[in-house]
């Protein structure tokens, strides 16, 4: 990030803003494994056609999902393959930062059973 512009920070808090959602990310992880149409999703995120939609204008807006039309249907796949190192760099974190949690916890919560018995 060093030596970028102001302008250039700016887009791209708003590309990780487009990640800042649960269903946004359920969708991309659908999108992972093949194409799909608003209703394939919308069933498999268990949300309603209508908020898919709005979700994947949001993804598309900032390149990260395309469209393709094929007679009465829109499939939607994967614009940037990239947005899957990122996800996987920051799952891979997130998972780190739980296990060390629930360490601490488990070890406070032995500490604390251990000296209620004594």
């Amino acid at each position: 990030m060093d030596g970028l512009s102001d302008q250039a920070l700016i887009q791209i808090a708003h590309y990780f803003s487009a990640l800042a959602e649960p269903t946004r990310l359920r969708i991309l992880n659908c999108l992972r494994e093949k194409e799909h149409n608003v209703g394939e999703l919308a069933e498999r995120c268990a949300c309603s056609q209508a908020n898919v939609s709005r979700h994947l204008s949001t993804l598309a807006k900032h390149g990260l999902v395309a469209r393709e039309g094929r007679g009465t249907s829109v499939y939607y796949h994967i614009a940037d393959e990239s947005i899957y190192a990122l996800c996987d760099l920051v799952c891979g974190n997130v998972a780190r930062q739980l296990e060390s949690q629930a360490a601490i916890l488990n070890g406070t919560n032995m500490t604390n059973g251990s000296r209620s018995l004594n």
